[in-house]
C-alpha cells in the first residue's frame, strides 16, 4: 500500500537528515491512510456492524472479523515496566568532538566528527504509565547508540547516584517507594512510610535521599536536565590499558527546576507537561542538545579520592576530576509510533561494544540479569533485539532460531557452532581477537556474603551535597523533607530519619525536626543494628556543579505570557517582543477571552490563550504592557490578578510597563522600584523600551529568583 501523501510531505517538510536507523526503520512504517485491511490482508467490508442473525438478531460466532479485531484489542498491551513506566522518547544523533582512542577503542568514540544515530528514552522512576510527568522522583535518562560495531546502551537517571549499593536490594527499595500494597496508594509519590521505613533502616540510602528531596527531583524540562551514568564503567583501549569512567550528559539549554507548588499544580493542570515539552520542541524545530562528557580515573588512581569508586551511592566531584567533553546529543525527529518505538524499546546495562567495559561496581552486576529478564518476560521472549527500534544497523548473526515472535527468517541448516555446512571449512568463535573482551580481572577473596568496609560511609557525600546548595535550595530540601515526614504516620520511622541526618548536618536536622516537633538523636541512630559510619576524607567540602544555582543559560523556546486587556498599548510592546523573538523566545498573548482585543490605537491583537484554559504554571516569564483601561481591566479581574501572584510566588520573571505597574499592588510591590528579584518595572518612555527587553532577558535567562521574600504571604 502506497504512503499517504499528507504523511510523505510532513517528512519531506521536516528537513531531516537521513541517518542509518532511519533508513533501516523505513521498510517497517505503515501508511497513515489506507484501505483498511485485517492482519493477514483481507479487505474489511464493513468495520461498523458485526454479522447478525437478522437485522435485530444476536450477533454470530462464525463473525471472524469481530472476533479478530476484539482479540487483538485484548491483547494490544504489554505489561508495563516494573520502574520507568512512565516515559517518552525521540530519535536523534550523537557526534563526537574528538577521538578518544587513548583511552578505548570503541569505534563510535574513534573519529572527530562521526555521527551515531541514538534513540532516547526518558521517564519517571517510580510511578505507573498512568502517573504525572511532575512529581518528586529520580529520572530515567537512557540513550541507545546505534554503533557500527552493535548496540550500547547508556542507562542512566538524573542522579550520579543511587538509593542502594546492591543489587540483591533493588526489589526491596522498590516495593518500599511503590504505592503500598495493602490500599496501592499513594501513586508516583516517596511521601508515605513503606519507602521512609526503608530509608530509615538503610543509611546507604541517605545521599539519594538528600537528591531527592532537592530540586533536583523537579526539572523543568527533560531538555533542561543532566543524566548521569550512575555506575562506575571501564574504558579500555587497544593496547588493553584501563580507566574508570563515569558518563555525564549537560543540557545546553541550562540545569533548571520548578517550584514544588508549581509541580503539584502542573500534575493536575497538565499531566503530560514534559512529554507535550519535548515532543513540541522538537516539532517546532528546537532540537534538544546535551554534552556528554566523561571522568576518567587511572585504575591505579582510584584508591586515592577518599571514598570507593565502584559504590554507587557516591559520585567524583567535578573539582577532583573534572568532566572532559566529548560530544553531543541532538534529539531532532520525535517516533512515529509511542508503542512500536518507546514502549517496545529495550535498554540493556549489558549492551556494551569492544572498548567499554564493566566495573565491579554490586549494583551494575545484578542490573546485567535483572535487565535483559525483565525485557524477555515484558516483550514476550528472547527474539526482542529483532524489534525494528531495537534492531541494530551492523549486520548481526545468531544461532538462535526459535522463541516467540521471530522477526527474520533464518536460512540454512545450521544454527550450532563449530560448523562446516555453510563455507565448507570450519568456523569456530573461540577467543579470537574481534569483538568484546572482558578486561582481564585479578580475585583474591573467598566467597562472601559481605560489603567492602570502604562502603561504610554513607553520610560524608550527602554533607558535600548539603554544603553545596544555595541558600534557598537548602530551604527547598528541608521543606520537602518537612513535607515527606509530615505524611508519614508512624512516629518512630520520623524520628529515625532526622536522626540519621544528625550525621548530615545537625542544622539540618534540627530545622526539618522542629517542624515535626521531634529533636534528633545522633546516638540513637549510631546504635541501631548495621548502622555504619567510616566517614572518609573528601578532597573538597563544596561542589559548585551540585548547585543548579548557576550562571545564565541560554533563553531559546522559553515562553512569556503577555498580559492584555482592550486598551492595551503596543509600542513598547511590539519592540521587547521583537528583541525576546529574535533570541526564540516565544511571546504569547494571555486575554479574558479569545479572539482578539483592541488596542489603545484601535488595532486587533490576536489572542493565542485565554485566562480560563492556561495558567502562568506552563510559562517561564509574566509581561504586563502598559494602558490605563487595560490595566483597570485586569485589576478589576480576578484570574489575571492571580496569574501574576503565581508567577510571582514561583519567582519567575514579571515586567510591567506604565499603568500596568497597578497589577503589582496586590504584591505589595512599590511602582518606584525599577528592578528587585526579577520584578522589572517602567514608565511608558520610549528611551527605556530596549534597555528593558535586555534586561528582562537576562532575568528570564536566570530562570527563577529565588531570593524574593515573603513567598508564603502571596495569596496563589
Amino acid at each position: 500500500m502506497a504512503q499517504s501523501k499528507p504523511d510523505a510531505a510532513r517528512r519531506t517538510r521536516s528537513g531531516e537528515t537521513t541517518t542509518a536507523k532511519q533508513k533501516q526503520l523505513e521498510p517497517h512504517l505503515q501508511p497513515a491512510e489506507a484501505q483498511l485491511t485485517t492482519p493477514d490482508g483481507l479487505v474489511v467490508p464493513d468495520n461498523h456492524n458485526s454479522l447478525r442473525a437478522g437485522a435485530r438478531g444476536p450477533a454470530l460466532l462464525e463473525d471472524f472479523l469481530l472476533r479478530e479485531k476484539l482479540t487483538r484489542f485484548d491483547h494490544e498491551r504489554i505489561p508495563e515496566r516494573v520502574v520507568n513506566a512512565r516515559g517518552a522518547g525521540a530519535h536523534g544523533w550523537f557526534e563526537l568532538y574528538k577521538s578518544l582512542g587513548q583511552y578505548t577503542r570503541a569505534d563510535f568514540l574513534q573519529e572527530a566528527g562521526l555521527k551515531t544515530p541514538v534513540f532516547v528514552r526518558f521517564s519517571g522512576f517510580t510511578g505507573e504509565r498512568g502517573s504525572a510527568d511532575t512529581v518528586r522522583d529520580l529520572r530515567g535518562f537512557a540513550v541507545k547508540f546505534y554503533t557500527r560495531e552493535g548496540n550500547f546502551d547508556l542507562v542512566g537517571a538524573s542522579f550520579p547516584v543511587f538509593f542502594i549499593q546492591d543489587a540483591i536490594k533493588f526489589p526491596d527499595l522498590v516495593h518500599a517507594l511503590r504505592p503500598e500494597p495493602h490500599h496501592g496508594m499513594p501513586q508516583a509519590s516517596s511521601a508515605h512510610d513503606t519507602f521512609w521505613d526503608f530509608v530509615s533502616l538503610m543509611p546507604e540510602s541517605t545521599h539519594a535521599a538528600m537528591w531527592l528531596m532537592s530540586d533536583r527531583a523537579l526539572p523543568r524540562s527533560w531538555r533542561m536536565m543532566e543524566g548521569f551514568g550512575v555506575h562506575t564503567y571501564r574504558f579500555v583501549n587497544a593496547h588493553g590499558a584501563a580507566h574508570y569512567a563515569k558518563f555525564h550528559w549537560k543540557p545546553k539549554l541550562g540545569r533548571h527546576a520548578m517550584a514544588w507548588d508549581e509541580a503539584q499544580k502542573l500534575a493536575g493542570l497538565d499531566p503530560d507537561f514534559h512529554r507535550r515539552d519535548l515532543w513540541e520542541a522538537i516539532q517546532r524545530g528546537h532540537a534538544p542538545e546535551w554534552e556528554l562528557g566523561v571522568q576518567l580515573v587511572e585504575e591505579g588512581k582510584a584508591d586515592a579520592l577518599g571514598f570507593d569508586l565502584l559504590d554507587p551511592t557516591k559520585l567524583i566531584p567535578e573539582e577532583v576530576v573534572p568532566v572532559l567533553p566529548v560530544g553531543k546529543l541532538v534529539l531532532h525527529r520525535n517516533p512515529e509510533n509511542v508503542f512500536a518505538e518507546t514502549e517496545q524499546v529495550a535498554f540493556n546495562p549489558g549492551h556494551l561494544v569492544p572498548g567499554i567495559d564493566f566495573s565491579h561496581d554490586p549494583l551494575l552486576q545484578g542490573r546485567l540479569f535483572a535487565y535483559l529478564d525483565a525485557q524477555v518476560a515484558r516483550l514476550s521472549g528472547p527474539n526482542f533485539s529483532e524489534l525494528p527500534i531495537n534492531k541494530p544497523v551492523c549486520p548481526f548473526h545468531h544461532h538462535g532460531r526459535d522463541g516467540a515472535h521471530r522477526y527474520g527468517i533464518p536460512r540454512g541448516a545450521v544454527a550450532y557452532e563449530p560448523n562446516s555446512l555453510v563455507s565448507g571449512s570450519e568456523f569456530r568463535a573461540d577467543g579470537g581477537q574481534q569483538g568484546f573482551q572482558s578486561i582481564a580481572d585479578e580475585f583474591e577473596s573467598p566467597k562472601v556474603r559481605r560489603r567492602s568496609a570502604s562502603f561504610d560511609d554513607h553520610f560524608s557525600q550527602a554533607t558535600l551535597f548539603w554544603n553545596s546548595q544555595s541558600p534557598a535550595e537548602k530551604d527547598h530540601l528541608v521543606c520537602a523533607f518537612q513535607h515527606e515526614l509530615a505524611r508519614v504516620e508512624t512516629p518512630a520511622i520520623r524520628q529515625r530519619v532526622i536522626d540519621n541526618l544528625t550525621h548530615v548536618d545537625a542544622k539540618l536536622a534540627r530545622k526539618i525536626g522542629d517542624a515535626l516537633g521531634l529533636v534528633p538523636d545522633a546516638k540513637a541512630a549510631a546504635g541501631r543494628p548495621g548502622f555504619r559510619e567510616h566517614r572518609g576524607k573528601l578532597p573538597v567540602e563544596t561542589s559548585p556543579s551540585l548547585s543548579l544555582e548557576s550562571a545564565a543559560s541560554p533563553v531559546t523556546t522559553r515562553r512569556v505570557a503577555v498580559l492584555v486587556a482592550p486598551g492595551v498599548e503596543i509600542g513598547a510592546l511590539k519592540i521587547i517582543q521583537q528583541v525576546l523573538g529574535e533570541q526564540q523566545v516565544a511571546c504569547r498573548i494571555v486575554a479574558a477571552q479569545m479572539g482578539s482585543v483592541a488596542t489603545s490605537s484601535g488595532q486587533q491583537l490576536a489572542v493565542d490563550h485565554c485566562l480560563q484554559t492556561t495558567s502562568s504554571l506552563v510559562f517561564d516569564a509574566v509581561l504586563v504592557p502598559g494602558g490605563a483601561a487595560h490595566a483597570k481591566s485586569l485589576v478589576a479581574n480576578g484570574r489575571a490578578v492571580h496569574f501574576v501572584l503565581e508567577a510571582y510566588r514561583h519567582c519567575k520573571p514579571v515586567c510591567v510597563i506604565g499603568d500596568g505597574v497597578e497589577l503589582l499592588a496586590t504584591l505589595g510591590i512599590d511602582a518606584r522600584t525599577p528592578s528587585a528579584d526579577g520584578v522589572l518595572v517602567s514608565k511608558a518612555d520610549p528611551a527605556e523600551r530596549i534597555p528593558l527587553a535586555q534586561e528582562f532577558l537576562a532575568a528570564i535567562a536566570k530562570h527563577r529568583h529565588w531570593g524574593r521574600a515573603k513567598l508564603d504571604a502571596v495569596i496563589a
